[in-house]
């Protein structure tokens, strides 16, 4: 007989032991299936070089948990706030083996409900009248679940369609060792950070190193979104610029074809209408990762988008095609792609914690949790510029997130971290007036090179000196459609406490604001 539960989890990485946590904590019958013998299996041999690029600071200057959790980009939500991964070390790019130690430890610690070494095989629709899924793991084992959560994360790699690709090395498992390399032209396909920091690793053993990629580079420091270049791996710009036998080219990779010597391989320029032909010694295919959906079965395969290499997602997390069938953690990026945080750790843990909400509203009866606040501009000010200062959540989560207070005609609710655009589909109740806070940059901030003085200074007469950098908004909603927004000014060191710069001014919106809705 299957083994009946209420939440199945597939998959034990971050974001499955995140949930595992909020599920156990909430009393709900789940149980989490993992293939791998460890908490988090994909970081046993990924990143390839070992170094993470999430951020650890353990030497902030605050003892306040909460606030520290904007420079600690690894650590998972817990009510233990000892328990953190700045613990393990205090490098700034931490390596991956710290890592796989504290997610096994987290997982001892609050003794999750994790069933390793065993692969789920199908998931298939139950097919009777009590309805849900049926899974099937390796052993035979079946377990008959109400719903499923996908917290899978990146199971198979992006191959472009090339013709010969299958001659290229993929990151996934091409060699590490740089003496593998030595006096060779190498070819990494690619313009992300596994591209970079393979070409940085390479750089003194191989002859002659070329990137290359259809479009032009983004540079995180610039458009804000981690996944873009980061400067950690960005060296090798410095051997293409002043010219060290490295190029980045901007091109497109039409064929690979090998030979007794090596390889040739074909590609045609995006700048100008060319196509050359070069040889190589070895051609390694650094394009990232997507979804494995091999598992489900055609009557419960989920809908996919962006290349076919994510699912295709509610505001819930929710497969649009499959009903009952949620997904955790980096896929979630398919709501928000390229643009903010869902695709990292320090993003999806709090996205993992609206989904909990999102489970316990439609499921359990619970409502998103609250609490009341006065119907008076002054006390909401206050609530509002509290949060402001201290939360995590809103700050990784830019723009993404927002704090919500539902508005009635003798009170409010004061709601935390809901996603704007699960508010926008009617996912919370009594929400038809509500006042959003959210962390945002100013509008065209991307377009900008922070470190461009003149540029800066047009930007802000053009804009109104509306602020670029990271600061709070709040906005008035009524029915969905925004009615007035308000922008506290920035600060440099992340405070909004001045009665007279950040507070005054928001009382005196939320006032007007407040009275007009009254009438």
């Amino acid at each position: 007989m299957p083994e009946n539960v209420d939440y199945l989890v597939i998959g034990a990485g971050p974001a499955g032991l995140q949930l595992a946590y909020l599920l156990g904590r909430a009393g709900r019958n789940h149980l989490v299936l993992e293939a791998g013998g460890v908490p988090g299996a994909f970081f046993v041999d990924q990143p390839r070089h070992r170094q993470m690029i999430s951020i650890n600071k353990p030497h902030t200057g605050s003892a306040d948990p909460e606030l520290n959790l904007r420079v600690d980009w690894n650590s998972l939500l817990c009510d233990d706030d000892g328990f953190r991964f700045t613990g393990y070390t205090d490098r700034y790019f931490p390596d991956a083996d710290d890592y796989l130690r504290y997610l096994a430890d987290f997982a001892r610690r609050f003794d999750l409900a994790i069933r390793y070494h065993t692969r789920v095989v199908r998931v298939a629709r139950a097919g009777d009248d009590r309805g849900g899924f049926l899974v099937t793991d390796e052993h035979g084992g079946q377990y008959r679940a109400r719903r499923v959560i996908a917290a899978i994360g990146f199971g198979a790699t992006n191959v472009p369609p090339i013709e010969g690709i299958e001659l290229a090395r993929q990151y996934a498992d091409m060699s590490i060792d740089p003496d593998d390399y030595t006096d060779q032209r190498v070819l990494i396909i690619g313009k992300a950070n596994s591209a970079f920091e393979t070409a940085d690793a390479l750089t003194e053993r191989a002859a002659v190193i070329h990137v290359v990629g259809p479009h032009s580079l983004k540079m995180a420091w610039k458009t804000h979104f981690i996944g873009h270049l980061r400067a950690v791996n960005n060296n090798f710009l410095d051997t293409y610029q002043l010219k060290t036998q490295n190029s980045v080219l901007d091109a497109t990779v039409d064929k690979i074809e090998r030979d007794e010597r090596g390889y040739w391989v074909t590609m045609s320029y995006a700048r100008r209408d060319e196509t050359v032909r070069f040889r190589y010694d070895a051609v390694l295919c650094c394009t990232g990762f997507r979804m494995d959906a091999s598992f489900f079965a055609p009557d419960c395969r989920p809908a996919t988008t962006i290349n076919d290499r994510f699912p295709a997602l509610t505001s819930a997390w929710e497969s649009v095609s499959v009903p009952d069938l949620y997904f955790a953690g980096t896929l979630t990026q398919s709501r928000d792609f390229k643009e903010f945080t869902s695709a990292f750790i320090h993003g999806f843990r709090y996205g993992v914690r609206a989904l909990s909400r999102m489970l316990d509203q439609r499921y359990e009866r619970t409502p998103w949790p609250g609490r009341p606040v006065p119907r008076d501009p002054a006390a909401i000010a206050d609530a509002l510029l509290a949060r402001a200062n201290r939360t995590s959540g809103l700050w990784q989560q830019f723009t993404f997130l927002a704090d919500v207070v539902c508005l009635s005609a003798d009170g409010a609710r004061y709601l935390e971290e809901v996603p704007r655009d699960y508010l926008a589909d009617g996912g919370i109740e009594d929400a038809a007036t509500v006042l959003t806070l959210t962390m945002e940059y100013g509008p065209g901030h991307e377009d900008l090179d922070p470190f461009d003085v003149a540029a800066g200074r047009a930007w802000e007469a053009q804009h109104g000196r509306d602020d670029r950098y990271l600061h709070p908004v709040v906005r008035l909603l009524v029915d969905g459609t925004e009615v007035a927004v308000h922008r506290i000014k920035e600060n440099l060191d992340n405070e909004w406490t001045d009665p007279v710069t950040h507070r005054a001014p928001l009382v005196s919106y939320l006032t007007d604001q407040l009275a007009a809705q009254s009438r």
